[in-house]
């Protein structure tokens, strides 16, 4: 049902009645903000690895404790297992890519108040296993077996 305002702009009857929108959270517009600005930044001429390197730096920077320490081990261990991933933002996390495509990424709990920080693996990675097979992994901590876990996941995603 509509109602029409005094200025003859109808609205849907919910919104009249003064009921809020669900619509996006506070974090997922501070999201959808930062990749379009990733998008402007992608977009120029004389951009450089050391310029996605940087923002992915600083986005770890911004991150509270324990993510932070996760995200700096994680950086380390792409550097080291996965060297031809090139660091760059996505949605303003920390992500690495082949080829312009993101191949995987680091979610903190804190960008959208969730129990635990997750790794996750875009459609690029070659992670296929069957008819089914997981894209996303919870972390709670990085430990020896993790970090090889992490180690072997990066290496199968590049093929």
């Amino acid at each position: 049902m509509e109602q029409t305002s005094r200025k003859g702009v109808r609205k849907p009857a919910a919104r009249a009645a003064g009921k809020a929108s669900a619509g996006f959270s506070a974090e997922e517009k501070a999201a959808m903000k930062a990749y379009a600005q990733e998008q402007k930044a992608q977009a120029r001429a004389d951009r450089t690895r050391e310029d996605g390197e940087r923002e992915v730096l600083a986005a770890i920077a911004a991150m509270q404790a324990p993510d932070r320490a996760m995200a700096e081990r994680l950086h380390a261990l792409v550097k080291a297992h996965a060297p031809a991933l090139v660091p760059k933002t996505w949605y303003g996390m920390p992500a690495y890519a082949k080829d312009g495509k993101v191949v995987c990424f680091f979610k903190d709990a804190q960008k959208f108040k969730d129990r635990y920080a997750t790794l996750g693996f875009n459609d690029s990675a070659r992670l296929d296993d069957g008819a089914m097979w997981p894209t996303a992994f919870a972390l709670k901590v990085l430990n020896v077996d993790v970090e090889k876990r992490i180690a072997a996941l990066l290496e199968q995603a590049l093929g």
